[in-house]
């Protein structure tokens, strides 16, 4: 899955955030919604206009993005 047909940016909408192409949701969104415990369906349920293709995107923006992040250490628990 190739996300840049998917995910852009412009400094016009949600000021340059990644957004899902042709909508004003933000990988952010997606991202809070899903961390808060909705499921997929539920969010295609609620937001329409996207498909499972740009939950897929939004996945792969992630995985992309993880390969050129600077990670920070985690405390270990015992």
């Amino acid at each position: 899955m190739d996300w840049r047909t998917r995910i852009v940016s412009d400094k016009e909408v949600l000021l340059g955030k990644p957004v899902i192409k042709g909508t004003r949701i933000s990988v952010e969104l997606i991202l809070e919604l899903l961390a808060e415990g909705w499921t997929e369906a539920q969010v295609l349920e609620s937001y329409p206009n996207i498909s499972m293709d740009d939950l897929k995107a939004v996945f792969a923006y992630l995985r992309d993005g993880m390969h050129q992040a600077i990670y920070l250490p985690l405390r270990r628990i015992a």
